[in-house]
């Protein structure tokens, strides 16, 4: 993976964060860090106070530090800053904050020299992860505490992990894997720390993690109106095309690929044929629509700040290091947040399907909880159960972050964006959503098994054989559940189960 000036894309993050891909600087970036380098040179051996040069920060920028000290105050800004709490951090999320950096700090508008990134890239190559903690950004002067912790770890001092997973003292890894701490000078500790990596990295995550979701969600509410007799007519072009947007659309299609060639939608097994299904069968398109365009948005709000150079001061090509408010989290906190509530209702709409495959009153001749022998088993009850529990979860993780604000630094930042806390948020959001998810797969795929005499879809047919294949269990007497969720809960998460749908309707929208 190539870092230059710019260009960096959602892909690289995630070959970085997920793959371990190896990390090299351009020439053209090594250019341009030397370039702005020589621009902070300059400034700091004039008498003018700059701030981030000789100056200290936030509240206590109004100090003008000597020439002696300024080494000092970078290390100690990165020492005191390195005061996160809480649980640590996954990996990829590490991972991604640091060559998020790295990549700003290459676009040259930060005054870093290249010696610092390259030991920046030279860590992430060596598979060393620094320890950085759940708690310590207001998401507002960037993901300070947690960036902190990264160029703890370049400095040759705090803990981090090694790429056989013990955490050891960082000086030791660096050591272990060739690489010479830096000591940072005018500006370099303030560059390091001050960026919406942190949240802008777990926002790339999360939207090929729901990339994935909203493909799996299209073909489980698809196999739940299959198991509900209902009818597909809902899902034609023309009725999308009268309210013409894209989400919806490409949600419809993608239930009607999977429902092509169905023997069971439009049968009636009870006295009173239903002119229309339930609002959680026939709105199915509408509400994964909806939340595909808000996928949509957020992608577009992601790829803007990939393009930015996010630093405070910023060193410009006319030689000018000027402060300014980028570092502000509030364009990604917004979308993190609204990416919870497109998951919650997601997540809402998919239990009320699965409520209603397993109540014997809505289900049309199913059995109660889509039990082997009602009464004696309790089938997929308590499935449901931890559906819903889930569900609730979502609903409480769909309340903004970024509807808050705390005031810190002695009122110097009174404003944030806590776009750090919607990220954290988000990520336990796209778990419990996946749950969702495979509950809902799980009963529809036992629901189309127990429609004998019926012929399920080709499509529906390639899924429940790969979900039995992956060691999930069809109908029968009640058995130990929890391992069967398990597993279809990694068939999700993994993929599977849209790879499985594709090998009959080629590739989903």
């Amino acid at each position: 993976m190539v870092v230059g000036t710019s260009g960096t894309t959602a892909s690289d993050v995630l070959a970085v964060a997920r793959g371990g891909a190896r990390v090299e600087l351009s020439q053209e970036a090594v250019t341009a860090l030397a370039a702005a380098r020589g621009t902070v040179d300059a400034l700091a051996a004039k008498p003018d106070p700059v701030y981030g040069v000789s100056t200290g920060f936030g509240a206590l920028a109004t100090r003008h530090i000597g020439r002696d000290l300024r080494t000092r105050l970078q290390r100690n800004i990165v020492r005191s800053h390195a005061a996160g709490m809480g649980p640590r951090v996954e990996r990829e999320v590490v991972r991604a904050l640091m060559f998020l950096r790295l990549k700003t700090v290459c676009s040259g508008y930060t005054g870093v020299r290249p010696e610092v990134a390259q030991t920046m890239a030279d860590v992430l190559n060596a598979g060393i992860t620094p320890v950085v903690h759940e708690y310590g950004s207001l998401g507002c002067s960037g993901d300070l505490a947690p960036l902190s912790h990264c160029a703890l770890t370049l400095m040759g001092e705090g803990e981090a992990e090694g790429p056989d997973g013990t955490v050891r003292p960082a000086a030791e890894l660096l050591a272990a894997h060739g690489v010479r701490p830096v000591e940072l000078r005018e500006k370099e500790g303030l560059a390091l720390l001050n960026g919406t990596d942190g949240m802008l990295g777990m926002l790339l995550m999360a939207l090929a993690d729901l990339d994935t979701l909203y493909k799996s969600a299209d073909v489980t509410a698809a196999l739940s109106l299959e198991a509900l007799l209902g009818t597909d007519k809902v899902l034609a072009p023309e009725l999308h095309a009268v309210r013409p947007h894209p989400g919806q659309a490409a949600s419809a299609a993608n239930m009607l690929a999977v429902l092509k060639g169905s023997g069971l939608t439009g049968h009636h097994q009870d006295d009173a044929p239903r002119v229309q299904d339930a609002y959680s069968v026939r709105c199915a398109p509408q509400v994964a629509g909806a939340g595909r365009d808000t996928l949509a948005h957020a992608r577009l709000v992601a790829e803007r700040e990939l393009a930015s150079a996010v630093d405070n001061p910023v060193v410009l090509p006319d030689g000018r290091v000027e402060s300014n408010g980028n570092f502000h989290g509030a364009p990604v906190a917004y979308v993190l947040d609204f990416l919870a509530i497109a998951a919650a209702d997601l997540g809402s709409i998919a239990e009320r399907r699965t409520d209603r495959l397993l109540d014997k009153n809505r289900s049309h001749g199913l059995p109660p909880f889509l039990a082997d022998d009602p009464g004696v088993d309790s089938g997929l009850m308590i499935a449901q159960y931890t559906q819903a529990a889930l569900v609730s979860e979502l609903k409480r993780l769909a309340v903004p972050a970024s509807a808050d604000s705390i005031p810190s630094s002695a009122m110097q930042e009174d404003h944030v964006s806590m776009g750090w806390s919607a990220a954290r948020k988000l990520r336990t959001a796209v778990d419990n959503l996946t749950r969702v998810i495979a509950v809902e797969l799980y009963a529809a795929a036992r629901a189309v098994e127990l429609r004998e005499g019926l012929t399920p879809a080709p499509a529906t047919r390639a899924v429940v054989e790969a979900l039995r294949e992956a060691g999930v269990g069809g109908p029968g007497p009640d058995r130990y559940l929890a391992p069967d969720l398990a597993a279809a809960e990694a068939f999700v998460r993994e993929g599977r189960l849209v790879a499985a749908v594709e090998t009959v309707t080629g590739p989903l929208r």
